[in-house]
């Protein structure tokens, strides 16, 4: 049976994750908040601000940078998108 979350991104009841998907404090507050859809739109997004911004994810900085918009993407207002970014 498929647990359920009061998603903060979507405003409404949705099926929840099935683990914590970033590790330590985040991860939790994650796991215990957003649901399996908004965490794919989530996903979506990180590709973007990764090619847009032409990022290496193993690089600490980088990887600092993705934590910081998903931190803002779920509980912060939300993660802009890059001023010269231009949907297909």
């Amino acid at each position: 049976m498929s647990r359920t979350v009061n998603c903060v991104l979507l405003k409404k009841e949705a099926e929840g994750l099935d683990y914590a998907p970033y590790p330590g404090e985040l991860g939790v507050r994650i796991y215990e908040n957003v649901s399996k859809e908004a965490w794919q739109q989530w996903l979506g997004h990180q590709t973007m601000l990764i090619n847009e911004y032409r990022l290496t994810p193993i690089e600490p900085e980088a990887r600092k940078f993705l934590v910081t918009e998903m931190e803002k993407f779920f509980f912060g207002g939300g993660s802009a998108k890059p001023t010269e970014f231009v949907p297909e």
